[in-house]
């Protein structure tokens, strides 16, 4: 694990908590690949703790699944897991647990090398609750995603047993032990058995 004295070293404010430029996020990320950081749109730092064993084996079919439909549809875009950071069009930096852009969104963003983060907000994103994240800011990230122009997102909390469904119009599907989620006309064809999301 790298020092402490790392995150002194960059470009950080101190007007509202821990805050730091798009410039120092990027190097933070970069010396420390080990750890899992995202950043708002006002730049204040977030650190995401390492999930449990439950939450990681759910992420890690939550994103098999996806992959085997991309495979099998032949459905051109890109996947990303956990670790993918994208630039939103209000300045934050985000890691959906799962998510997908398409092709033409892929191609249209701004594609500035000058960071590692993609500059594009995803057509499609999953958060999956673990059991020590509380409810409402995970609320916040996904109308934040709506916000910055996803068209579908998901977010499971395995505890409840509850799906909340958000799309391009603002609307909040809430679902009480639902199935079976449709990835509708932005993911076509894919379903997920939520049996897989909710026994661990």
């Amino acid at each position: 694990m790298k020092p402490a004295s790392v995150l002194l070293e960059l470009p950080i404010e101190t007007n509202c908590g821990l805050t730091v430029s798009m410039l120092g996020f990027a190097e933070l990320a970069r010396l420390n690949p080990e750890l899992q950081l995202e950043r708002t749109r006002t730049g204040e730092l977030i650190a995401n703790p390492p999930t449990g064993w439950e939450s990681s084996k759910r992420n890690s079919t939550l994103n098999g699944l996806l992959f085997a439909w991309w495979l099998n549809a032949g459905q051109p875009g890109h996947l990303f897991d956990s670790s993918g950071g994208f630039i939103l069009p209000n300045g934050a930096v985000r890691s959906p647990d799962a998510s997908w852009v398409g092709d033409e969104r892929w191609n249209e963003r701004n594609n500035d090398t000058s960071t590692v983060f993609a500059n594009v907000c995803p057509d499609f994103v999953v958060e999956l609750r673990s059991a020590t994240d509380p409810l409402p800011p995970l609320q916040s990230k996904m109308a934040e995603y709506i916000d910055n122009g996803a068209r579908l997102g998901w977010l499971l909390d395995p505890q409840n047993r509850c799906v909340e469904i958000y799309r391009a119009d603002a609307s909040v599907d809430r679902q009480s032990s639902p199935t079976m989620l449709s990835g509708e006309a932005i993911l076509p064809g894919f379903e997920l058995a939520l049996s897989w999301i909710w026994t661990s």
